[in-house]
Order: C-alpha cells, then sequence, then structure tokens
C-alpha cells in the first residue's frame, strides 16, 4: 500500500498502495476530464483547391501509404517505454522556462526557443549547449544543473499542478490492462522525474520501472538508457516500442533496435519525418492501444478530421494556444474561466475531503510530503555498468561512502522507550542495534502487500543469519483493531514472524521517516544513519545487494558487532496454540447432504473434515508441512489455505491455497488432491485466459462454486480483482475488477476496482456474488452478468480511493461503518451474513433495506461463549449455514470453531467440541544415524545419559583467559541418534551462545537403549593472534528407559585447550 499524500478528490484514482490520501503498490490516477480547445477557425472556399487543401489531402494519402506497410510489418509488443518530457509531462515549455531563468542569474540573455535543439539530451546536455552556443565562459554544468533543479521544483512543478497530458493515463492504464509491461526512460534526473510525475498526478508505482539519467554517462541519442529499461523489464529490444518527442530519442530508440511512436508536442511533424519514427501522432492522447499493438488503423484521428474538415470548407488550427472557447461536457466558456472554476472547485472539494477524511491525515507528514515530492535516501537501482551483481554492489558501496562522507545524511530517531516489543525485549538503535545493519520493515498485518514481502524479509535472514544483520519489524497500523498488542502478536504467530517486532500504533517513527506506504523498507548502517527507502513489493534483490553492500563497507572499517540479539519467541511462549487441534482456520464450507464441515486449517497447512457435530472424519494434508504436492490425502500439501467451496454434485472441495498462489480441488471419491491453477509463484497477468497451472495467480483468498456453468468464483485478494474459472475448459480468467486498489463501483468489469476482497457468497437467484471488500471495509455486490458491482454498506460511497472509513457502527446504508470484514455469506433466509472481523462481531445485513445489526459479538476482543451480544470473538473470517439454520464461524485468533443457531431469538455462541481432532503429525524430526568416521583431530568426550525418557543436554564450552569465541564464525553444534529414529530433539543443530552454551531437548521414542552424538565446531581467537578450530564430540549412551524417571539434566562441559597456531585452522575473520 502506498499514500498518495495530494490527491485529488475530484477525480477517481486508485492504486496497489493505499488511496485517495492512500492507495497498495500499483498506482492508479485520476480518469482524464476531457477537454476540448476549439480553435480560432480558418475558413476556406468549399469548393476552393487553395494550397493548404491539396497539401492536407496529400499527407493524408502519404500517411496512409506508410501506416499501411508498417501494419503488415508490426511485431509483438511486450512493453512500452515512455519518455517524460514532452509525452507523459507537458513540461518541456517550463524546462525552458526554468532554463532562462538559469541564464539569467548568471547575467546571459536567452529565449525558450535558444533550447529546442537541446530537449531530450539530459539536463546537463540541455543547458551546457546552449552555453556554448552563447559562447559563456567558465561553466559549470553540474552547478547550473543543481541551480536548474532548484529553480524548477520551486516555480514550475508544484504537485498535481495539471502538467500531465491529457489520455496519459489513460493509456498506461489500458497497456497494464493488456498485460504490457511500462517502464519511463527520461534522460532527466531522477530528482526531475519524480517531481514530474507527481505533478502529473502519475504515481511511481504505476510503472514497472523507471529508468533516469542518473546511472548513464551516455545519454540519449545513444541507447543505452532504452537498453537499460528492456534488461530491467526482461523483455528483448525487439519487442519494446518507445514514445518519444524529441529527436534525441527517436533515434535512441532506433539505435536500440526497437520501434518508435513519435508525438508533435516539441517538434513539428516534417522535423520528426526525418529521424523515420515507426508512427507520428499529435500527442499521447492520440495514440491508442491499436498504434501500440498492431501499427494503428489509420495515419492520424486528426489528420482524418483535418481532412473531412478542409473538404468541408474550415479546419481547427491544432496548434493554436489562443484563448478562445473551451467546453466541458455542454459547459462553455474560456479556457481561463474553465481553469479558475475548476481550481476554486477542486480545492473546496480538497477542504470537504480533508474535513470529513481526518482518519487518513493522521498517515501524513511534512517529512512524507517531502519525500513523496523529492525522493527519499536511495541509490540508484538500475543495472551497473557491466551488469554483474559484483559491480552492482559496488556501485551501492560507493553510494554509502558518499552518503557517510555528508555531513547531513539523516540520523535515525531512537525508538520512543514506552513502545511494546514482540520476539525480544525491547531494542534501542545506539546500545542493542548498534554496530549492525538493520532493516526497518514497516507494515501492518492486514496488507496483502505486506505478506507478499515476507518470504523476502526471510531469505534475508537465513542469508545473513551469522552476520552482523538484523530485521526489526515497525508496525505501523492502519486499522484501529491493528494497533493492539495482542491483535499484533496474533498476526506475529499467525504470519510465522521471527524477527522483533515493535509496535509503533502512534506512527511516530513513521513520521519521523516520511513513510508514505506500506510495506516500506529502511535500511539503517551501524552508526544510526539513514542509508536507504525502498518501497513495495519485489525488492529482495535490491534489498539483498544493499545488505551484502552495507556489511562489506562497515565490515572494512571495522564498525561491525556480531553479538546476536537475544530472542524471545512468541511462538514458544503462547499456550493457546497448545489448548486447540487447529491453528488460525480461515475459512469454512459445508456439505448438507452428507452432514460434513470442512475447515481450512490455515496455519496448519491442511483441511479437516468433520460431521456437523465436530467428530473427525478424515484430513487432506496429514503432515501439516507447507508444500504445494498433489497426490493422496496423506501425501498432498498446501500452504496457507483458505476460502473453501463444495461441489455436491461430484463430491469436490474447491480451495484458495492462498500462499501457493493456487486453485486446488480435493477429490473426495478418489481422495485426491490436484491443482487446477497457479504452480506456486505469485503472478501479476491482470487480465489471465491461460489454461491449467500455467496461468498465474496472485494470493486467491476465497472461492464459491456456481453449479449451473460449473464455474469457481475466486477472490483474488493479491491484485484486487474478482476472477473465474471454468472447470469445463481449465481456463482462468479476470472477470471484474481493474486491478487498482479502491472502492469503485462501475457498469462493467474495467470500471469496477475492489480492495482487497477476501469473501465471497453467491446471491439465491445467482445473478450476483456478494464480496465482503476488506481494504475499503465495505460489502458489495458484484453483478455476474455484466462484472459491474453496486455498494451496499460500508466503506466511502462518495470518494471511491477513500479506504480510511471505518468504524464499527450499524445502521443503514451509507451510514454503516464495519472494519476490515473478511467474511460473508448469504444465508438460506436470503439475509447476507458478515463477519466483521476487525470488530470481532458477526452483523445481519438484509440487502432489500441496507440495514446492518450486530448479532454476535461484543466489539472485543476475547473468548466467551453465550448469548451472542455478549459472547466474544477474535477476528472471526469464515461463515458458513447448515440445513438447521446453526451458523457456523471460524473464529481465526481463538483457533477455534465456534457455532449459533439463526432460528433463536436469543441464540447462544457456542464453541465446537472437536471430537477426535489431532494436531497434524509432522515427519519424524529424529536425525539420522551418523554414517561418518570423525576425523583424527576430533576429541571425544563420553558422559552417562541415565535411564530417563527425557533428558536436557546443556553444553558448557569454556575458553581459557585471554582467549574468546569469534564473533564471525559462529560456533556450531549438531546432533545424531543411534538408532535411527530412536529420539526426537530439538534444536538438531544451531549455534552456540555467545557465551558458549546451548540447551539441547531429548525425546525417546522407545525404551530401547540409545546412544546421542553431539557434534561441536568451536571457532576461538586470542587478541592480534590468528583464529583457531577445535572439533569436539560429546557421545552421551542412554540405558534402558525407565518409565517412571522424570527429565533428566545432563551437563555437557568442555575447556578448549589451545593448540599451536601451526596445527590449528587459521580463520581469516574479524574479532
Amino acid at each position: 500500500m502506498s499514500i498518495k499524500l495530494l490527491a485529488n478528490p475530484l477525480h477517481s484514482s486508485s492504486s496497489s498502495k493505499i488511496t485517495t490520501l492512500l492507495s497498495t503498490s500499483r498506482s492508479f490516477s485520476k480518469p482524464n476530464i476531457n477537454l476540448r480547445c476549439h480553435s480560432k477557425l480558418i475558413v476556406l472556399s468549399r469548393s476552393g483547391t487553395g494550397r493548404s487543401g491539396l497539401t492536407v489531402r496529400a499527407s493524408v494519402k502519404e500517411g496512409t501509404d506508410v501506416e499501411a506497410k508498417v501494419r503488415s510489418e508490426w511485431a509483438k509488443v511486450s512493453a512500452v517505454l515512455f519518455d517524460m518530457d514532452g509525452v507523459l509531462c507537458n513540461s518541456e515549455e517550463a524546462s525552458r522556462l526554468a532554463a532562462v531563468d538559469v541564464f539569467a542569474e548568471m547575467g546571459v540573455q536567452v529565449t525558450v526557443e535558444d533550447f529546442v535543439p537541446f530537449m531530450g539530451t539530459g539536463e546537463a546536455n540541455f543547458l551546457s549547449g546552449v552555453a556554448k552556443v552563447k559562447g559563456v565562459a567558465d561553466f559549470n554544468p553540474e552547478a547550473a544543473k543543481k541551480r536548474f533543479f532548484e529553480i524548477y521544483l520551486d516555480k514550475y512543478a508544484k504537485p498535481n499542478s495539471g502538467i500531465g497530458f491529457p489520455g496519459a493515463l489513460e493509456l498506461i492504464t489500458e497497456c497494464k490492462k493488456s498485460g504490457l509491461k511500462v517502464a519511463v526512460a527520461s534522460s532527466a534526473d531522477r530528482i526531475k522525474v519524480d517531481a514530474n510525475l507527481a505533478a502529473a498526478g502519475l504515481s511511481l508505482s504505476m510503472f514497472d520501472a523507471i529508468v533516469s539519467a542518473d546511472a548513464f554517462e551516455n545519454l540519449k541519442p545513444a541507447p543505452d538508457i532504452f537498453i537499460a529499461a528492456s534488461k530491467i523489464l526482461n523483455v528483448p529490444p525487439s519487442e519494446c516500442l518507445v514514445i518519444e518527442d524529441a529527436l534525441a530519442g527517436v533515434q535512441a530508440a532506433q539505435a536500440a533496435q526497437m520501434r518508435c511512436i513519435a508525438v508533435t508536442t516539441t517538434l513539428s511533424e516534417d522535423t520528426l519525418k526525418e529521424a523515420k519514427p515507426s508512427l507520428i501522432r499529435k500527442n499521447i492522447g492520440n495514440i491508442s492501444l491499436e498504434d501500440i499493438l498492431d501499427g494503428g488503423s489509420s495515419y492520424s484521428k486528426t489528420s482524418s478530421v483535418l481532412k473531412t474538415n478542409t473538404e468541408g470548407g474550415s479546419f481547427q488550427d491544432a496548434y493554436s494556444t489562443n484563448d478562445t472557447v473551451s467546453s466541458v461536457g455542454r459547459l462553455q466558456g474560456s479556457r481561463r474561466q474553465i481553469i479558475r472554476y475548476g481550481s476554486l472547485g477542486i480545492a473546496l472539494s480538497c477542504l470537504y475531503f480533508t474535513a470529513t477524511n481526518m482518519k487518513a491525515m493522521q498517515y501524513a507528514s511534512p517529512k512524507a510530503i517531502w519525500n513523496l515530492l523529492f525522493g527519499s535516501s536511495s541509490p540508484p537501482f538500475g543495472q551497473s555498468g557491466d551488469g554483474t551483481r559484483s559491480s552492482r554492489i559496488q556501485q551501492f558501496i560507493n553510494y554509502i561512502a558518499d552518503v557517510e562522507s555528508k555531513g547531513n545524511t539523516t540520523q535515525v530517531p531512537e525508538f520512543p522507550s514506552k513502545l511494546d516489543w514482540l520476539n525480544t525485549a525491547p531494542l534501542q538503535l545506539r546500545r542493542d542495534l548498534k554496530g549492525k545493519v538493520v532493516l526497518l520493515d514497516f507494515w501492518t498485518y492486514c496488507c496483502i502487500n505486506c505478506m507478499h514481502v515476507l518470504p523476502d524479509l526471510e531469505f534475508l535472514e537465513k542469508k545473513y543469519k551469522d552476520m552482523p544483520f538484523t530485521v526489526v519489524g515497525v508496525h505501523s497500523a492502519k486499522f484501529d483493531n491493528e494497533k493492539d498488542l495482542e491483535a499484533i502478536r496474533n498476526a506475529v504467530l499467525r504470519y510465522g514472524i521471527t524477527h522483533p517486532v515493535v509496535n509503533d500504533g502512534d506512527m511516530y517513527m513513521w513520521r519521523e521517516l516520511g513513510i508514505n506506504s506500506w510495506p516500506t523498507f529502511a535500511i539503517i548502517g551501524p552508526t544510526g544513519k539513514l542509508l536507504a527507502q525502498l518501497a513495495g513489493e519485489g525488492r529482495r534483490k535490491d534489498l539483498d545487494d544493499l545488505v551484502e553492500a552495507a556489511l562489506l563497507y562497515y565490515g572494512k572499517r571495522k564498525l561491525l558487532d556480531s553479538t546476536p540479539i537475544p530472542l524471545n519467541l512468541e511462538k514458544d511462549n503462547d499456550p493457546r496454540l497448545l489448548k486447540s487441534p487447529l491453528k488460525f482456520p480461515g475459512k469454512l464450507a459445508v456439505d448438507i447432504f452428507n452432514k460434513r464441515l470442512f475447515i481450512s486449517d490455515s496455519n496448519h497447512n491442511r483441511i479437516v473434515v468433520t460431521d456437523l457435530d465436530g467428530n473427525f472424519l478424515v484430513q487432506v494434508g496429514s503432515t501439516g508441512e507447507e508444500g504445494l504436492r498433489d497426490g493422496n490425502f496423506d501425501t498432498a500439501t498446501f500452504n496457507r489455505p483458505q476460502g473453501l467451496a463444495y461441489n455436491a454434485t461430484k463430491n469436490l472441495l474447491y480451495v484458495a491455497d492462498t500462499e501457493n498462489h493456487a486453485l486446488r480441488v480435493i477429490d473426495f471419491v478418489n481422495e485426491s488432491v490436484q491443482t487446477l491453477a497457479g504452480n506456486g509463484t505469485k503472478g501479476s497477468d491482470y487480465k489471465g485466459g491461460g489454461k491449467g497451472t500455467s496461468q498465474l495467480l496472485n494470493s486467491p483468498w476465497d472461492v464459491c462454486f456456481e453449479p449451473a456453468n460449473q464455474t469457481v468464483y475466486i477472490a483474488m485478494a493479491g491484485q484486487h480483482q474478482i476472477w473465474v474459472h471454468s472447470t469445463l475448459d481449465g481456463v482462468t480468467r479476470a472477470f471484474s475488477g481493474d486491478g487498482y486498489e479502491r472502492n469503485l463501483n462501475g457498469s462493467s468489469s474495467s470500471t469496477t476496482s475492489f480492495a482487497q476482497p477476501s469473501g465471497l457468497s453467491l446471491s439465491p437467484d445467482v445473478k450476483e456474488a456478494y464480496i465482503a471488500d476488506s481494504e475499503s471495509s465495505s460489502i458489495r455486490a458484484l453483478n455476474l452478468q455484466t462484472g459491474g458491482s453496486r455498494l451496499l454498506v460500508g466503506g466511502d460511497p462518495v470518494f471511491s480511493d477513500n479506504l480510511f472509513k471505518f468504524g464499527d457502527h450499524d445502521g443503514v446504508g451509507s451510514e454503516v461503518l464495519l472494519q476490515h470484514p473478511l467474511g460473508v455469506l448469504c444465508g438460506k433466509d436470503g439475509q447476507i451474513y458478515v463477519a466483521d472481523s476487525y470488530n470481532h462481531k458477526i452483523k445481519k445485513l438484509d440487502p432489500a433495506t441496507k440495514k446492518v445489526s450486530t448479532i454476535a459479538g461484543t466489539g472485543k476482543a476475547g473468548f466467551k461463549d453465550g448469548a451472542a451480544l455478549s459472547a466474544q470473538l477474535s477476528e472471526p473470517a469464515g461463515l458458513v449455514e447448515d440445513d438447521t439454520g446453526r451458523l457456523y464461524i471460524a473464529d481465526t485468533n481463538n483457533s477455534l470453531i465456534r457455532y449459533l443457531d439463526l432460528n433463536k431469538k436469543d441464540s447462544q455462541v457456542v464453541t465446537l467440541e472437536l471430537k477426535g481432532v489431532q494436531p497434524p503429525a509432522p515427519k519424524s524430526r529424529s536425525p539420522r544415524r551418523l554414517r561418518k568416521r570423525t576425523s583424527a583431530d576430533t576429541e571425544t568426550v563420553v558422559v552417562d545419559g541415565g535411564s530417563s525418557n527425557e533428558a536436557n543436554l546443556n553444553l558448557t564450552i569454556s575458553v581459557p583467559e585471554g582467549y574468546h569465541f569469534s564473533k564471525e564464525a559462529r560456533s556450531k553444534f549438531s546432533v545424531d541418534i543411534d538408532p535411527e529414529n530412536a529420539a526426537v530433539v530439538e534444536p538438531l543443530d544451531g549455534n552456540l551462545g555467545p557465551d558458549g552454551t546451548a540447551i539441547l531437548r531429548i525425546k525417546r521414542s522407545s525404551p530401547s537403549p540409545i546412544t546421542s552424538r553431539v557434534s561441536c565446531k568451536i571457532y576461538y581467537c586470542k587478541e592480534d593472534e590468528v583464529c583457531l578450530y577445535q572439533s569436539l564430540v560429546f557421545e552421551v549412551p542412554f540405558k534402558e528407559a525407565s518409565p517412571e524417571n522424570t527429565p533428566q539434566e545432563i551437563k555437557l562441559p568442555f575447556l578448549v585447550k589451545p593448540k599451536s597456531s601451526e596445527s590449528s585452522l587459521q580463520l581469516p575473520v574479524a574479532r
């Protein structure tokens, strides 16, 4: 999610960043207000044969012949590279004016026309070219460029100042919807690119790549920038199309062997023709998707109009700037009047929006606005000179050196002492984290994008496990419920987070660092300096390279401290997880005929089947391990499954296998599991249409089955759409939603937007599907014929981008407030039941009157059975009804199934007793028998294990005075058992603590005698000498077990005796 701090509330906008004031990782913008500016007319005789008319007709014929040839040779296009100035942004004139101001300060008189020959060549060349022509002595290009940017940003590039060309947003959106990748490829520096796009209302996250001049020595007309964009997008140059306005840009496209559409916003058509672009259009608003995909169907819409009007006796001067008559819809007036009154209307709307959406304003800060306009601290992320990882890391090392050399580098503020921490005791940057490279992950647990980056963080934590690197999750809540420490603790447990997490509910760190999106990463050096900020998904490579560069840079300067952060993981301290055989169950389904209840036991990675009274029948995915494996009920694996839908005719259960990004089906006849769509890879296809597992999905969260057409509807939370899978032909495709995150209701699929849809249920007549649209906190109805939608209750009915209208208020229609609802069910009585998850309630919605009333829950998270309105739930997420009117509830954070009787006026909430349901049995963690001999220099110590069934092995390794354990090469241990599978050991391997200690727990599987071998590799050092290595094995024989014995404490002490450096392994590690 990201914040669009200065979005215009008059315009519908969206993003996969949060919107309005806040949008979620892709970003949308505003629909175009079409202004038709009627220029001064030139009157010709209808029968006249004047030169003008003949010229126009001739040019149209010539253009038609040229384009017929182009279309016949047009090849596949997979990516569109947009120049910025003159293409996306009407900024060329402003740039020239700013440049005139620069020279005026030098006392040199120039005009805007002097700069035209140098447009598109980058600011330094743009200014130097005129300086050379004017003979300016001692001209300093870098100083002039710096002053140019100061003037340009201060005077000409105000945020949302409307410099975007009409039609730019629409063309980008069409390209994205058609599966094309889009990028900005500009000769301007990044600071100007960011400012111009902000001024044009185009979010950075709309683009798959942004390539600017900063990282390049050779600018346009050299092809370097376009070739780099091609590599970043992973699209061959032959499949890239460039849209340019300057000769240098057209020439660069040709040098890169890319097709080019030129626009006449800066240069005349005749001038551009000399460079021989593929097509020429008046401006970006005149470029169609057909032009891009197949070379267009006519030379120019404006040319066609020109021809018609000329033959009729008149034509419009398309380039006139006279302030004559303009029209918006049926309203007419001068252009100045339209701008004046339009600006007043926008200002009043902004004021109204701010006053009525104060909840969203809490995320704004001056620092965030600054970062949005001018960018935050970050290195250039383009490809390095030779494209290798080593050179890229060196590029980042150079960047860090530059940051360290500056005196004004941001010093990250200290965590406030009052904040609560999870997985660790409270940490301080200047104390516990000093000497470490720290990655701050700004997240909120409702955010699907934040869930998507957790595997990236886990990757980094594992890769740099033994190094002075730490991830700290800074939880910055969107919803009120997410500020609660217990709610965050549940999220930490549910997502399996093992790094430190701090609850920054008041957004202190967020504001101090100017964060404006979820997720955002801040990388901090060992002295507390801010090195870089990165936002959004898909940044694993950037983070990896930056972290490695930081470790290398600071390690060389001996500023790192490898002392590990002491952790106290929540997963080891929560007894609630032992009270239920389920672990965060997400969704439910029911088989009415066979009286079966299906439970997605999400964090156990399995599907549990019971009868309607809770008696165990079968489980699918018996090991509980994460994976994507088809097969029988015992061998099949899932990864955090959520939504379920039952096909009663064929005895099939469809499963939204969320973190596998897959649609699965369970066949109860053949007792097998099959994958229908997705292959475990998160997709970014917003159109679909592929068959089987070749069609990628993105975090499917819920499903419902429509029997008449044998289709499965999918709530695709990861990309804010509703998809459909045909069980007849295996095709999976997008059904509704343009993929931008907002609460926009339209009459068709392309005019509808969702915000992390997480619940689905069909209406009784199967004409609509009801949607729990979680991030907009609304319930919506999807038309299954048109793909359009309508708002039932909740959310903001006026500003579709406002995802911050939430709360807990029953009522009718627009006065209803919900908070992140995850579940929805159309009951047999025609009423809609809602799992209002973050309000910990179940609510009833009458679709006819739109009246909402609470039927269960108090609004406070907890566990309590009894009268429905005094009972307590904790983030319920799934609902299903049986044929008797019993409503089953997946009470997610309580890890329980609850139910209530809808037929009773004074219903009771009751916990379903799950009889015979056990937690999944993991694969045996018994270690393999040691099959190799120990080395000759390994010292063996034998310690009696006694006869207990259970024992704690207490390793205590000591080094003599004057020595210490190596901080960089961590001492390790591993355990082997003889015979195999004779005992379970926790942990099987790991690092010794800083003091040389570790505790191993062993539980025997049989009373027979066994032998445990604990192998240790000890690395220790003496000041100013090389580090040494000691290999050690503790052999612990256990006698035949005595059942009555209590757990035994067994000490395994050892004092290392240093050998001479000649006979010891020497390690080049830091001390």
